[in-house]
């Protein structure tokens, strides 16, 4: 493969890295070490794949300190590593079992040894980098450039145990999951990442021979880079079945956060209008819509709860200010809309507003909205999607007009 073909290989093993470190993001913000490991895993080796690229390579060596964008996917590449050894290590057994099953145990104990063993890593790695690495200038390419010379293997050695020990473990622990996982997405995605962890394992244990074979029997500069060369397009593809694997088993759960996404996306106006309405109905301030589907303070599932809540509190407040009339009234001017009993409620509500915008809370509440036959969360926020949808569309003009009527009404 030439070096352009090679080039764009890695700028999309790094893209595809890179999404799903951001998708996987929000992982930050909760009290989870087991998902908090999985993205650090990630982002790390996003880091250091995009370190590899042409690009970030040239930025970086403007630096004064030759060959510094190796050192630096280097220590990338051992904070992933840590982090994929802290993952697998809290995905197996709970740590107040008495009796744990030996392949557990031995993980722990390497993920525990991984952070003194990976700050001893990185001292070495930089005492080497500085003292035994031959640089007198920069490298196109650290490996090739510095073929055949002992101090660049013993310092590629140093760090290649890292990955040796995490590919080994995870590989061993991801297929034998996949041979238990009760689903077959689980199962698929498992074997997928066990697989890529056996190359990885391969590549490692190649490169490894690679480098030590070059000082001790002097390769040309054509096979040299030949075997680079492929050993980086096996190293790439395996990051791409890694990224294949993790994202079969999250596949229905990515259905469900769109999902949830759209459920919160159709009911932001009536919420927004409601809690701006009677401030402190809500924990905090609304914002756009925009804004409130791209935070993440809370998940998603509690923030529906708490916006199917706000929005029932809110409703309650308004029977205060709503004339007695006016829910007779709603029904009676929507009697011949396509879904009435949404869009009865969505009137009085738009009514109801602009009363309170208007007038004093009454000394008695008004009749209370129909009751509805939710069993959970969901079910109630479908049907507030029906009636936000349908409150979208009233203009002030209608919700006025339905307020003349029902003191009518009341006449």
């Amino acid at each position: 493969m030439n070096d352009a073909a090679l080039d764009s290989f890695r700028y999309l093993t790094a893209g595809v890295m890179t999404l799903i470190a951001v998708w996987r993001f929000p992982a930050v913000r909760y009290g989870d070490a087991h998902r908090r490991a999985l993205w650090g895993g990630y982002a790390g080796f996003a880091v250091a794949l995009w370190l590899y690229t042409p690009a970030v390579m040239l930025a970086v060596d403007r630096i004064p300190v030759v060959d510094i964008s190796a050192l630096m996917r280097h220590f990338a590449s051992t904070a992933a590593i840590i982090a994929s050894l802290t993952y697998v290590a809290t995905s197996y057994g709970k740590s107040t079992e008495k009796v744990v099953p030996r392949h557990v145990a031995v993980s722990r104990w390497i993920a525990r040894a991984s952070y003194r063993a990976g700050a001893v890593g990185v001292t070495l790695l930089t005492i080497l980098f500085f003292t035994v690495v031959d640089r007198p200038r920069q490298s196109d390419d650290f490996l090739s450039d510095h073929a055949g010379e002992w101090g660049a293997a013993t310092y590629m050695t140093v760090f290649y145990f890292f990955p040796l020990v995490t590919t080994a473990v995870c590989g061993y622990q991801w297929s034998r999951g996949a041979r238990k996982a009760e689903t077959t997405s689980m199962r698929i995605g498992l074997r997928l990442m066990g697989i890529s962890m056996w190359m990885g394992l391969a590549h490692t244990a190649a490169r490894i021979v690679i480098v030590w074979t070059a000082v001790l029997f002097p390769l040309s500069d054509s096979v040299m880079e030949t075997l680079i060369d492929l050993t980086a397009m096996w190293m790439n593809l395996l990051f791409l079945i890694v990224a294949v694997g993790a994202s079969i088993p999250t596949t229905s759960a990515a259905t469900a956060r769109w999902k949830m996404l759209k459920t919160l996306y159709y009911l932001h106006p009536l919420w927004y209008d409601l809690v701006k309405a009677f401030p402190g109905t809500s924990l905090y301030p609304p914002k756009s819509r925009l804004a409130e589907l791209t935070h993440t303070r809370v998940p998603d599932d509690v923030r529906l709860d708490r916006w199917t809540q706000d929005i029932a509190d809110a409703c309650e407040r308004l029977r205060y200010y709503a004339p007695e009339g006016l829910l007779w009234a709603a029904e009676d001017a929507t009697e011949s809309h396509s879904d009435p009993e949404p869009a009865a409620e969505a009137y009085w509500i738009a009514a109801a507003l602009r009363a309170a915008s208007s007038a004093k809370p009454g000394q008695y509440a008004s009749a209370p909205l129909r009751e509805k036959p939710f069993v959970d969360t969901n079910s109630e926020a479908a049907w507030l999607i029906r009636v936000s949808n349908i409150y979208a569309q009233i203009s002030p003009v209608d919700a006025q007009e339905l307020l003349r009527k029902s003191a009518e009404l009341e006449v």
